[in-house]
Order: structure tokens, then C-alpha cells, then sequence
């Protein structure tokens, strides 16, 4: 990913954050010569042996199959909030641009084993509805719908190198990127009102 150095982001624990925060992700992989992407939630596990990232795609979606037959060249993108940044916001004369942050992930990617697939899922369940009021976790569930694990396959990519790019007008003086700020939290977008609270926080 081309990454100008002014937006470059090299802070390992910051990424993760991100990764965390953005977990649904895009796997790409090349077939044939072909691209193929599914987009799925993922999560960023960290163990003893390297960073992984793990999810699932169902058994009908021919792409997991290329987990088989390539161990690398696997690509995995997360995106968080972007928008267009008007160059009237501006004090002098310049180009219209768009703002973004997304994190690029390569590595190796193998497929699951069973228990490994239980496992994730209910780490999944307890990421997203340990906080609810009536949490549907794995071990609530009845034996006929875990039985539905057997409609996906999971996957794990060890992770080999990690790019961050993080867009937010870094370049800009001052007074144009509070401006910027103000613009986007006026913006009838819930893209460019949650991009003006990130560049909040990094200012």
C-alpha cells in the first residue's frame, strides 16, 4: 500500500486497537489469477507462537479452499471512518481530497480445526454480546444450532507484516485542520461526523 510519510502510522499497540475496533474485515485472495474478497468480522488474536488474525466464511463460498492450496498472499484490510474533504475548508487555494484510515494485513492463512473454530466463536460471542442484556453466548445455545457450525469453515492468517495508513490532514496547518473538524461534524454523514471525532482525539 502506498503510504505518503506524513500519514504513516508505525505504533504497533495503536494498530491493534484499530484492528480491534474495525474488526469487520475484507480477506483477499489471489486464484488463478483472479482476486476474490469476502468480507467478514474478524478478530486479532495474540499467542505465545505470533499475531493472528481469525474468522470464519461459510462452507459454500468457494474461497476458503484457496486456504488450502496457497499458505501466503493473503491480504486482509480494515477501513475505519473516511470522507471528503472539501479544499473550500481551506484558508488558501488547494485540492479537494479524501480522508481515511485503513490497515493492511498480510501473512499466511490456514484453515481451522474444529475445536479451534468452537473456540473463536465464543470468543466472537463474548466480543459482541457478553455487554448485552440478554447475551446470546455459546454455551446458551441448544446442541441443534451449534450444530450449524458445520455450514462454516474458520480460518487463522499468521500475521507477516502490517501497513497502517491513517489520512486526517496531518499536513495542514493549524487553523485549517480545525476547520476541517468543524466541517465534518456539520456534514448529514455519519462517515465524516465520526472522522472529525477521530481527528479530534489525535489532536
Amino acid at each position: 500500500m502506498y503510504i505518503p510519510k506524513h500519514f504513516k502510522v508505525t505504533n504497533v499497540d495503536e494498530v491493534w486497537e484499530f484492528i480491534q475496533k474495525n474488526s469487520f474485515g475484507t480477506v483477499v485472495t489471489i486464484v488463478q489469477g483472479n482476486p476474490i474478497a469476502t468480507h467478514a468480522p474478524l478478530q486479532l488474536i495474540r499467542i505465545s507462537d505470533g499475531d493472528y488474525i481469525t474468522g470464519h466464511m461459510a462452507y459454500a463460498n468457494p474461497q476458503w479452499k484457496a486456504f488450502e492450496l496457497e499458505k501466503e498472499n493473503i491480504l486482509v484490510i480494515f477501513q475505519g471512518p473516511h470522507g471528503y474533504i472539501s479544499s473550500s475548508w481551506y484558508e488558501h487555494e488547494n485540492v479537494p481530497t479524501w480522508n481515511y484510515q485503513v490497515v493492511h494485513v498480510y501473512g499466511t492463512a490456514n484453515i481451522m480445526s474444529g475445536q479451534e473454530l468452537e473456540e473463536d466463536l465464543i470468543l466472537l460471542l463474548q466480543k459482541y454480546e457478553g455487554h448485552r442484556k440478554n447475551p446470546v453466548l455459546w454455551e446458551n445455545l441448544s446442541s441443534q444450532t451449534k450444530k450449524q457450525i458445520k455450514g462454516i469453515v474458520g480460518l487463522k492468517i499468521k500475521i507477516q507484516e502490517v501497513q497502517a495508513a491513517y489520512k486526517l490532514s496531518q499536513n495542514r496547518n493549524e487553523e485549517d485542520y480545525h476547520n476541517i473538524i468543524e466541517k465534518l461534524s456539520a456534514e448529514d454523514d455519519i462517515n465524516s461526523k465520526s472522522l472529525a471525532e477521530v481527528m479530534k482525539k489525535r489532536k
